[in-house]
């Protein structure tokens, strides 16, 4: 379904451990409406799985995705970028058409809407900058 770097499973392990024990043992990686291009990556940590999500552990990290974000992220894989803007996790998804200038948001590929039942929405802002 996803993958994840060599890098990207790095950082995400010592944010794990970081956190308080017990409080956390998935990273949960979601695609919500909004964002100047349609759609927006949510990524955060999770107890663990709910019902219906989609569970895959690659490079030793548990990954949970829900049945709607799913089909926008099949194929994608997590990386972590430390560039001369910034270091943060970065996506690289087949399933997108197109997205805004900083990469927060993006609009998915025909076709990817239909199959989790969704309608691709512009509106709002990206925050650029």
């Amino acid at each position: 379904m996803v993958t994840v770097t060599d890098t990207a499973a790095q950082k995400i392990r010592e944010l794990m451990d970081s956190e308080p024990e017990g409080e956390i043992s998935v990273l949960r990686i979601a695609v919500q409406g909004g964002g100047c291009s349609g759609f927006q990556y949510a990524l955060g940590f999770d107890r663990g799985p709910q019902d219906g999500d989609n569970e895959v552990e690659v490079n030793g990290v548990r990954i949970v995705i829900d049945p709607f974000s799913a089909p926008y992220l099949t194929g994608s894989e997590i990386d972590f970028v430390d560039q001369l803007m910034g270091a943060g996790f970065a996506i690289n998804n087949p399933n997108v058409q197109a997205a805004c200038g900083c990469g927060s948001s993006f609009q998915a590929k025909e076709g990817v809407a239909e199959t989790s039942g969704a309608e691709t929405h512009a509106g709002g802002s990206c925050g650029c900058h």
